[in-house]
């Protein structure tokens, strides 16, 4: 039997598998069955802790999406892994390999705070099909247009809208993540800027479609933001699960702020000999 660790930020929920004892990871099949709503535990992504080769870092978490696809960096979901881990030995900070890079977990006022690391801006590393500016992408469709790529360990496609709710995001989130410009396919923002410190944001996750909140979006948009002179550096993201905080610091990277909260623990029968 392998357990699990039930969890979510904001209700972007998750199943959490320490494999650094040596399981098996699950496979892109397994990944499915166990993240299916009605016949397994149910999330939008797995996150697998395994042991780490990389200097200075604790652990490697890796990110699989509810189709199987493996995803490059999720904010909810490391915020989440690294408050399991401190919690093993009270630790107040953290280090963890991604593919996205290595990433730093804190304890903070408002919950977990990660530095997601810098921001990508330029149109190979988002990447897009051709050079373009990213800032202002020719991109169309209904009532969208004219948005910015940003990437944030893996690549999000941001629409500043005026009323983020009139969007209907389970149609366009997946004609707009297969758009031809994304070969790595992308996530979809529609946001509206209430003020210079908040922003009203609903999103469509690449591989897992609409959730409740995205931490990797939450930053994106924030960079996204201030390119456009919209807000200031540091904004509160309001998602449909509740509130995050994220800051494009100077240095180009992001600290992502928010809360996180365990659901259940269980097991799961061993995939491995299936």
């Amino acid at each position: 039997m392998i357990p699990f660790i039930k969890m979510h930020g904001l209700g972007n929920d998750f199943v959490v598998l320490d494999l650094r004892a040596g399981a098996v990871a699950p496979d892109a099949d397994v990944a499915r069955a166990i993240a299916d709503r009605r016949r397994g535990v149910g999330c939008d992504q797995l996150i697998l802790i395994e042991p780490t080769d990389m200097a200075g870092a604790d652990v490697r978490l890796r990110f699989l999406n509810s189709d199987g696809s493996e995803s490059g960096a999720c904010g909810n979901g490391t915020r989440c892994a690294a408050s399991v881990l401190m919690g093993e030995d009270g630790a107040d900070r953290l280090v963890m390999e991604t593919l996205a890079g290595r990433l730093e977990a804190t304890q903070a006022a408002g919950g977990l705070t990660v530095d997601m690391g810098p921001a990508h801006l330029a149109w190979r590393d988002i990447p897009l099909a051709e050079e373009c500016d990213t800032l202002h992408l020719d991109i169309a469709l209904g009532p969208l247009n004219n948005p910015t790529a940003v990437n944030m360990g893996n690549p999000h496609c941001i629409f500043f809208v005026e009323d983020a709710e009139d969007i209907e995001l389970a149609s366009f989130g997946p004609q707009i993540e297969h758009h031809p410009l994304f070969p790595e396919r992308t996530n979809v923002e529609v946001a509206t800027v209430i003020d210079h410190e908040r922003i009203r944001l609903r999103v469509w996750e690449r591989g897992a479609g609409i959730t409740l909140a995205c931490g990797s979006g939450a930053c994106a948009t924030a960079v996204a933001a201030v390119r456009r002179g919209l807000t200031n550096r540091k904004v509160e993201l309001i998602m449909d699960g509740g509130s995050l905080t994220a800051e494009w610091r100077e240095d180009n990277h992001v600290l992502l702020t928010g809360p996180v909260t365990t659901s259940f623990t269980g097991v799961l029968a061993d995939y491995a000999a299936a």
